[in-house]
């Protein structure tokens, strides 16, 4: 071996040994047109796909443009029919004057995810003879990683020629879709990688993942891939192969800015390289803590909060506030904003609350700050009239002492439903009535009100009063309100039971009358037949005495007197039942 040789064969050597000692770097997606090249007869019809390789990253959207030479080619049809979009933000469109094609389209969470997802096809027809290009003017890709990162990093046209027409032909069927291949040039070493990056598909974006992966298409002819992850731009990852590989994916990267170099070798030799960066920052901002500033005033509504921290490496990007784990809102889009512009809250009500600070840099690390804070009342007011109830239709009036000049605060509340705010300015003594010229609709309701300042400080509020909604009352006894309903109900309850009882009582005395008159025919006709029997008896009697001789004159006068009051008795007993036969009839 000639010392020539001996010396290339260890620097070779010493190049593969310090490539495989080091680790690598990404890819982004890619816009191509299939068929790439055709040739066309003029007159005839060709379609063309318009193809996305989302470099093995999920994509939810594409827009671009498309340049055609209108001399050339006329657009006769646009198609989305079998594209992997769903939504349209902008509908396909083109204009044969101007010779463009414009569309912007995309698709629901998890987005789409391949190396020959079809968007739209194109219908050309071919005008005159010539070299015509197809060519992407503009573009972008984005990632389906909830920030919308553009992974465009290659867009490939197409060159077609159209020769004159000579024998009138069928129409020409589009060509197969193909997969979409680098392609290779005879004779020459292979084109520049094009790569992407699952985990790190935006090259100027900063990632808290430490674990960068990356993939590339092979070219048929190539026969080997030499990569390499390094801190220095423009590094070589050497000319040793490792390996015949499509990806390729390092772990526990330190923080910083990578690069990962990548090229293809054939038959004749090695390619140029790409480089393509990778940033990394797992680290959050250094810790701080908030200050509480209220200006020296303890019921300042809106007080000052001063906070700031630093990240070393990315840079913090914005603050988020929560004030009572409320839904966060942005404090200041950069560090610089808060120096100048101090976070300050819109008015905030007395009493204690907290509040949360947390502060992301550029790979979205974030740290937090909490404190607690108080603010107190201004002076409150007192309510001197409020009713308890009011009749349907009529206006409520509440009156009231307050600061002279004061906004008061009225709330109505009804059970069940969501309060309502009115406000009214106190006089110059600090009175104030309130007049609601609204119908409240019939119910039950809590009223209160609360002083706010011109800054929007306000005090506590008052206790909440009971107010009922109704027809108005008819009689009261304490609490207890009875209304005109209840009035007539009664009293057609207590009407409806008194004729009850009426004809209750007639039909029960209805028959004992007849019960009566019965008996007391029974009773006559039963003294009648005894008094007669009775009487007989006497006369009987009688008629002996009047036979038995020397009846002396007391005897004489005794007959008679019997005789008399025997009548006198007969006489007054059918008087007496007479009388009663009519009291019952």
């Amino acid at each position: 071996m000639s010392f020539n040789k001996l010396f290339f064969s260890i620097i070779l050597a010493s190049l593969f040994s310090v490539s495989f000692a080091m680790p690598a770097f990404a890819i982004g997606a890619s816009l191509y047109l299939s068929p790439s090249t055709g040739s066309y007869e003029v007159g005839n019809t060709f379609s063309i796909l318009i193809k996305v390789n989302s470099g093995g990253v999920a994509i939810n959207a594409v827009d671009t443009t498309l340049i055609f030479d209108p001399n050339r080619l006329e657009v006769k049809s646009i198609s989305k029919s079998d594209s992997i979009f769903t939504l349209w933000i902008q509908d396909p469109i083109f204009s044969n004057s101007e010779g463009t094609v414009q569309f912007a389209g995309g698709k629901h969470s998890p987005g789409f995810t391949g190396a020959a997802g079809t968007i739209i096809l194109v219908t050309f027809k071919a005008k005159t003879a010539g070299d015509a290009n197809l060519t992407f003017a503009a573009g972008s890709v984005l990632a389906d990683d909830g920030k919308g990162t553009n992974i465009l990093t290659h867009m490939a046209g197409g060159s077609y020629k159209l020769f004159a027409r000579e024998i009138t032909p069928s129409p020409t069927k589009p060509e197969k879709e193909e997969e979409y291949v680098p392609p290779v040039t005879p004779g020459r070493v292979p084109v520049a990688p094009v790569t992407s990056s699952s985990t790190h598909p935006k090259e100027n974006q900063w990632y808290s993942n430490d674990n960068p992966e990356f993939s590339w298409q092979l070219p048929a002819d190539v026969t080997g891939v030499s990569l390499l992850l390094h801190q220095n731009p423009a590094a070589d990852p050497g000319p040793r192969s490792d390996g015949l590989m499509a990806s390729k994916k390092f772990e526990n990267i330190e923080d910083g800015v990578w690069y990962f170099h990548i090229k293809f070798s054939n038959q004749y030799g090695w390619g140029p390289v790409t480089h393509r960066k990778v940033l990394i920052d797992t680290q959050p901002p250094e810790p701080f803590k908030i200050i509480f500033d209220d200006k020296g005033d303890p019921t300042n509504p809106t007080p000052t909060f001063i906070f700031e921290t630093e990240d070393a490496l990315s840079g913090v990007e914005y603050y988020e506030v929560s004030i009572d784990k409320a839904a966060p809102a942005a404090a200041a889009a950069a560090a610089a904003d808060i120096k100048d512009n101090p976070y300050q809250p819109k008015p905030l009500p007395p009493g204690t609350h907290q509040i949360e600070v947390r502060a992301f840099d550029k790979a979205g690390n974030f740290v937090s700050a909490s404190t607690q804070f108080e603010i107190l009342p201004i002076k409150g007011l007192k309510i001197t009239e409020i009713p308890i109830s009011i009749k349907l239709g009529e206006s409520l009036k509440i009156k009231g002492e307050a600061l002279p000049g004061i906004t008061v605060r009225i709330y109505l509340q009804k059970t069940g439903q969501e309060p309502v705010l009115e406000k009214i300015q106190a006089d110059s003594e600090g009175k104030f009535t309130f007049t609601y010229e609204n119908t409240l609709e019939k119910g039950d309701y809590l009223v209160w009100a609360q002083s706010e300042d011109e800054r929007g400080a306000l005090s506590y509020p008052t206790q909440k009063y009971s107010l009922e909604v109704g027809l108005p009352p008819f009689l009261k006894f304490g609490k207890i309100a009875i209304d005109y309903v209840s009035i007539i109900m009664t009293l057609i309850v207590l009407v409806a039971v008194a004729l009850a009882v009426i004809f209750y009582t007639w039909y029960r005395i209805s028959i004992w009358r007849k019960k009566v008159r019965k008996e007391t025919r029974e009773v006559g006709e039963s003294v009648s037949e005894a008094f007669l029997n009775l009487r007989r008896e006497i006369e009987k009697q009688i008629a002996l005495l009047d036979k038995k001789p020397g009846l002396s004159k007391s005897e004489k006068e005794l007959r008679d007197k019997l005789q008399e009051a025997l009548n006198l008795s007969e006489k007054f007993i059918h008087k007496e039942i007479e009388d009663i036969e009519k009291e019952v009839e």
